[in-house]
């Protein structure tokens, strides 16, 4: 049984502010239309951090299921951190620089994890488990990624040397708080065939439960059509706001090139 998985990234312009440098620019939260900009510049800060953290989110669900007692994503070979097994051509390449190409909302997803709810040991407990594994592991990406963005931070100003490289993975960890953030949110929306649909569904009576599954076929419409509405933004507030505290508490430890960073690719 194959479970698609979705991630987002969509950066609304009013959730930006400032970076703590002399020659700062307003840089936003990694999650909207993105403004244009030269594309190699953006995709070198958002392609590697949205990849990784796509593919951990899948990762995530199998290691999980298997945890559970469903062995099928491990025989299958999805259990590996070998991006070519998880990127999707469509879903990981062809769909996002599409959008991002039209100046679209950014639709990104890995291939999904073969996943067979059937071998669960204890079918309602693993559903839950498996499906929230993979928001889990955003929002701990999300602090390894607070983490990045001090100790490259505190690198670069004891090691002038290392400035250059520290700000590269400054930036991309700096974006990279918001992106995951913004993609646990997103996969929490209550809409099958996203993860807070599994968990939704145990809310409710069996008869509505069964029928609310039933718009799985349709969620992708669902989805594309929220991204157009101010429902959205009001559901993923709570990840700005995450966002921006952590990064607000990191303002002293950003380097002078990472500023620059940001401001050339416009986030």
């Amino acid at each position: 049984m194959s479970r698609r998985r979705i991630a987002l990234t969509r950066l609304f312009r009013r959730a930006s502010f400032r970076l703590p440098q002399a020659r700062r620019r307003a840089v936003a939260l990694p999650v909207s239309y993105l403004r244009p900009a030269p594309l190699a510049q953006s995709l070198l800060l958002i392609a590697p951090i949205l990849l990784f953290s796509i593919i951990a989110h899948e990762y995530a669900h199998g290691y999980a299921a298997l945890k559970q007692g469903d062995t099928t994503a491990s025989k299958l070979g999805r259990l590996t951190w070998n991006p070519i097994k998880h990127i999707d051509p469509w879903m990981s390449i062809f769909l996002p620089l599409m959008l991002y190409a039209a100046h679209l909302p950014i639709l990104a997803g890995a291939k999904p994890v073969p996943i067979n709810p059937s071998n669960y040991r204890n079918y309602k407990r693993g559903d839950i488990i498996v499906s929230l594994a993979g928001i889990a592991t955003n929002v701990a990406l999300a602090l390894a990624c607070t983490i990045v963005v001090a100790i490259t931070g505190f690198i670069g100003e004891e090691i002038p040397a290392a400035s250059g490289v520290c700000s590269v993975l400054q930036a991309m960890a700096w974006v990279g708080i918001g992106l995951n953030l913004i993609l646990a949110m997103f996969n929490l929306l209550p809409v099958p065939p996203l993860d807070g649909s599994h968990v939704l569904k145990y809310l409710l009576p069996p008869a509505l439960a069964q029928r609310y599954q039933q718009i799985g076929f349709a969620g992708i419409v669902i989805v594309l059509i929220l991204l157009y509405t101010p429902a959205i933004s009001y559901w993923l507030f709570p990840a700005y706001a995450s966002a921006s505290l952590l990064q607000n508490g990191l303002r002293s430890l950003v380097l002078p090139e990472t500023s620059q960073l940001l401001s050339a690719a416009r986030f």
